[in-house]
């Protein structure tokens, strides 16, 4: 029998993962390649789009690893771009992960090959608490000086989109540390000359969530909901007028993109972009 409602397909998840934005990335990914590829293109039109030759993480519930960008082959094949980015981020990579994206896709950027990536929420604390966090500081020689260069990319990142954008970038690897690491990948990318859209995803209505753990949580309205989050918790970081709009850094193109999505995770109707 074939597994093609939502209920079916997220018993491919461990137990506390089918529920809010995680299981909604994988249904996003899932099915055929077409019709994917047209669901990641309503995200991004019309910046760029993406097609059914492209390559994305995770693949729906065939594949559910989230691409790490200096492990992800099949999303960057140049294994010197690679390590570029693993000994930018780390100062010593065997002990520390660079960061997991919920989404990631080739795609095209102006004619040009690029990527898509996308951070996704669900509700209003799976946001707030995401940007209040820090990087993580642990104990010993390593993991502080792993602290220290991560530090030190997020300042040259903010730095260099300042000096680009003519705007005050205040990247922090201390306050609001998610958004500011996203915004230093898509800078570094740039960088090593592959253009980025990064999409803050909203996933609306996830009525699961009100009734989840200890700490029932609000699902997202609706567009303007989930924007004027997006907005209020990066105001610190750089300008709102930042948003949705494409950024030339060097030649390549940088479009930081606020969406919503509606996806059921009860019923098998498709994902609706609004």
């Amino acid at each position: 029998m074939m597994e093609n409602t939502p209920s079916q397909l997220l018993s491919h998840l461990q137990p506390n993962e089918r529920r809010g934005s995680k299981p909604r990335c994988h249904l996003l990914t899932h099915g055929p390649r077409e019709e994917v590829s047209g669901r990641l293109t309503s995200l991004i039109e019309p910046w760029g789009r993406v097609e059914a030759t492209d390559q994305w993480m995770p693949d729906g519930f065939t594949d559910v690893t989230e691409a790490r960008l200096d492990t992800a082959d099949r999303l960057i094949p140049d294994k010197g771009v690679r390590d570029d980015l693993l000994n930018w981020w780390l100062a010593v990579p065997a002990y520390a992960n660079t960061p997991n994206w919920d989404i990631a896709s080739t795609c095209t950027i102006g004619g040009r090959k690029g990527l898509l990536l996308v951070e996704a929420k669900a509700h209003d604390m799976e946001l707030i608490m995401a940007m209040a966090g820090k990087s993580t500081e642990a104990d010993g020689d390593n993991s502080h000086r792993n602290h220290s260069q991560i530090g030190n990319c997020i300042k040259d990142a903010s730095m260099a989109l300042s000096s680009a954008t003519g705007a005050s970038w205040t990247l922090s690897r201390d306050r609001n540390y998610q958004m500011s690491n996203r915004f230093a990948w898509c800078w570094k990318l740039t960088e090593l000359g592959i253009s980025v859209i990064l999409v803050y995803l909203g996933f609306l209505r996830a009525e699961e969530m009100r009734t989840s753990g200890t700490k029932p949580q609000t699902p997202l309205a609706n567009s303007d909901h989930w924007a004027a989050l997006v907005k209020d918790h990066s105001s610190s970081l750089f300008p709102i007028e930042i948003w949705n709009k494409e950024l030339k850094l060097g030649g390549q193109s940088f479009i930081p993109l606020i969406r919503t999505a509606h996806q059921p995770l009860t019923t098998d109707l498709d994902t609706e972009i609004v």
